[in-house]
């Protein structure tokens, strides 16, 4: 009710929130797919949560936090190789950060047969040993992400920080960021179509 239209706005067929300070860091490298219209879905193994509603994303709404830390080469499918490469070439302004886009979560599938990792193929720039390292790490089970990508029509680049620091999924941005003139990188035929696949393969999503 009042609550929506004071803190949201719709865009295309959907609502998005008006303003946001929640980012998530992801491998610069899959930014750059989601940005891309590449990929549209996001492999999560934690950060969402079992409560009495099911299962709840932390944050259904965020920026992409572009980073390298921690990205390799070797664990991207072949056809990502020249991304990665194009990437690690780029300068970018020195002490600032780039918000690669924004991402709304429209629904999140529970992998728990590693069988079901096989119909990730294609859909990812992840190599397959990278996925199912993942899967297999801790206790064996996957969350993917079926998300809308936004991008701003010119780079976002903010400061770094110290803040941003440190092995985390989430970073809490020292201000709430406008989502105004943001713009869909699939149409909604074209999200429809990517989020329909993921149901057909997976099943009816969690949340």
């Amino acid at each position: 009710g009042s609550l929506q239209e004071n803190r949201s706005r719709k865009i295309g067929s959907a609502f998005m929130e008006m303003a946001n300070r929640w980012a998530f860091k992801e491998w610069a490298v899959v930014c750059e797919a989601l940005a891309s219209g590449r990929q549209s879905l996001i492999l999560r193994k934690g950060g969402i949560h079992e409560g009495a509603g099911g299962f709840q994303v932390e944050h259904p709404e965020f920026w992409l936090f572009a980073t390298r830390f921690h990205q390799n080469r070797d664990e991207l499918s072949d056809e990502s190789h020249s991304w990665f490469d194009a990437l690690e070439t780029q300068s970018h302004p020195e002490g600032m950060i780039l918000l690669r886009g924004y991402a709304v979560v429209k629904a999140v599938h529970r992998l728990t047969d590693e069988r079901q990792l096989a119909s990730l193929a294609g859909c990812h720039v992840l190599s397959e040993r990278t996925v199912s390292e993942r899967f297999h790490y801790r206790t064996p089970g996957l969350f993917v992400l079926s998300t809308r990508i936004h991008v701003p029509p010119k780079p976002l680049w903010i400061p770094d920080s110290p803040h941003f620091g440190g092995c985390r999924t989430w970073v809490d941005l020292p201000q709430e960021l406008p989502t105004s003139g943001l713009l869909p990188v699939l149409s909604d035929a074209e999200f429809e179509r990517a989020n329909s696949q993921l149901a057909t393969r997976f099943g009816a999503a969690v949340c």
